[in-house]
């Protein structure tokens, strides 16, 4: 063991805010892992949550780069390129939540710096941790998915106003979706509207895959009721994802027969996984934490969070042409 898996990992959140402070609340509760500070523009916010965990709230992050071997970035979207950039010139490893940037230049700039710094990026795609997700890939009955539907519908709240529906929820189906189609896509198809915030607030993709696959992804940030559902159609097989309850359901053509109106027609089999409970945000820092201390293979690579950016990028842009159309008609 070296001398630097004998001492805890020096950890500090940067943006405390929903999502940053359960972030800090893991770290500050993890074995081999020691929470220095959390840092947040707005003081008072910093100061509330490093007094509930014991640890050093700063306003500036960069006075912390220095003292820590990780941070997790947990600001703003539009600050993640500059924020991840003084964190990797550093020689700091970053998890950075999604989506990486807001920018493909941005992404590839960060994606070259961290691999010329010899440190790890990781992408917050938390869904790809979820046991639902982890039970369909370790099942290995998942076999060339030729039809996906992904309903992603969340009641409006008041925070993540920073970027549109498509980089705020769209964008974890089309991770998935990526990460479950080996394959390229050759079109994009969506229209979207905007119903509170002037921006895209639900929108709807529809993308082919150069293999046959088609993906129909949806989502809503202003829904009366909440749904996070993905469907898998294969040529022999129904997967069905709810990220909710949470479960994972298969159906398929079984051996037997059954009477409809007097006539045979094969049984459907339907098979409920088990799922082992799992705290998804804390399996995607034990794995960042693991890529820190071991060089284990990242889960998901600054690369998987560029293709993903890509792709929403190509959705909002066909949502605009699309609206364009529709005033221009």
């Amino acid at each position: 063991m070296s001398k630097r898996d004998k001492h805890p990992l020096k950890a500090a959140v940067i943006g405390v805010g929903y999502l940053g402070r359960f972030h800090a609340q893991k770290y500050a509760r993890m074995d081999g892992v020691q929470l220095v500070a959390v840092a947040d523009l707005q003081a008072d916010r910093a100061t509330r949550v490093a007094g509930e965990l014991g640890v050093e709230a700063v306003a500036d992050f960069h006075a912390l780069l220095p003292r820590v071997d990780l941070v997790s970035v947990v600001s703003p979207t539009p600050t993640h390129a500059r924020v991840v950039e003084a964190c990797l010139q550093a020689g700091v490893h970053v998890l950075v939540e999604k989506p990486i940037t807001t920018t493909l230049e941005e992404a590839d700039h960060l994606i070259a710096l961290a691999d010329q710094q010899g440190v790890v990026l990781q992408v917050g795609h938390i869904k790809r941790f979820h046991p639902a997700v982890r039970a369909l890939l370790d099942s290995g009955m998942l076999n060339n998915p030729r039809f996906i539907d992904a309903q992603r519908f969340a009641p409006f709240k008041n925070r993540a106003l920073d970027v549109d529906v498509v980089l705020d929820l769209m964008i974890h189906d089309v991770d998935l979706i990526l990460h479950f189609v080996s394959s390229e896509i050759t079109s994009i198809d969506a229209v979207g509207s905007g119903v509170i915030t002037g921006k895209w607030d639900l929108a709807n993709a529809r993308l082919r895959f150069a293999n046959g696959c088609i993906a129909n992804i949806s989502a809503s940030r202003v829904a009366r009721d909440a749904t996070r559902r993905l469907r898998l159609f294969q040529s022999d097989a129904l997967f069905d994802l709810d990220f909710m309850r949470p479960g994972l359901a298969l159906r398929r053509r079984g051996s037997g027969t059954r009477l409809v109106d007097g006539l045979p027609v094969p049984t459907i089999d339907e098979q409920e996984f088990p799922l082992t409970p799992t705290d998804a945000l804390e399996a995607e820092i034990r794995a960042f934490c693991r890529s820190v201390r071991t060089g284990e293979a990242v889960q998901v690579t600054g690369r998987d969070g560029r293709r993903a950016l890509e792709v929403v990028m190509a959705i909002r842009q066909a949502i605009a042409d699309w609206a364009q159309q529709g005033a221009g008609g």
